[in-house]
């Protein structure tokens, strides 16, 4: 199944502006986890304290992650559930439980309703980059470009990729910032970096 491209906007009345007042932080530093040994696999991250299995698709880890329900409400109402589950690779920044509750009250509501499924599915693909890219891949990227990695997203749009003080920042069309909290999450059909911003393309 093939992503839908050229897809109609509907006009938001602004309700997709990121409120200022909660906007993305870089996560807190975590300790260094102690080196695994050279034998084993690293394990797959938790997400949101759900054990994550690399042998299942991005889909069914995600509605197994109990800060992810949104975006999986989210995809699920977008109809892209098939796509994220299928072969792939996909790379996938999914945005948290919180990270959509920093939108402007109603965005979400508003996102669901299925008159609006076109920008949904425009929002959503925003976050979805075609290839499975890791954190190294993207260290490499960034070192390659002087510093910024410029990521195509499955929905068209570019989004910028930064390395503040330790902190991976995504920048988005708009301006719009947001941080991996949790990045290289293996599935079967790719990797997930969960973030802690929604990630916005022009909406006209």
């Amino acid at each position: 199944m093939k992503f839908p491209t050229k897809l109609p906007v509907v006009a938001m009345s602004g309700l997709l502006m990121v409120a200022s007042a909660t906007e993305a932080r870089p996560p807190q530093a975590a300790p260094a986890p102690a080196p695994a040994p050279a034998a084993q696999e690293t394990p797959n991250p938790a997400v949101g304290g759900a054990a994550m299995d690399a042998a299942k698709p991005i889909t069914a880890n995600a509605a197994a992650a109990p800060n992810l329900t949104t975006l999986v409400s989210a995809v699920k109402a977008a109809g892209l559930d098939g796509t994220l589950g299928g072969t792939g690779p996909f790379t996938v920044f999914a945005p948290t439980n919180d990270a959509f509750g920093r939108l402007a009250p109603g965005t979400v509501d508003t996102l669901l309703k299925p008159e609006n499924k076109p920008t949904l599915v425009k929002v959503l693909t925003y976050h979805v980059v075609p290839g499975a890219i890791t954190l190294e891949q993207l260290k490499a990227q960034m070192t390659a470009g002087g510093g910024t990695a410029t990521l195509t997203t499955v929905e068209g749009s570019t989004l910028t990729v930064t390395d503040v003080n330790g902190a991976f920042q995504l920048t988005d069309a708009n301006g719009n910032k947001s941080y991996v909290e949790v990045p290289d999450v293996r599935q079967s059909n790719g990797v997930v970096h969960v973030v802690n911003g929604v990630l916005l393309p022009k909406l006209g």
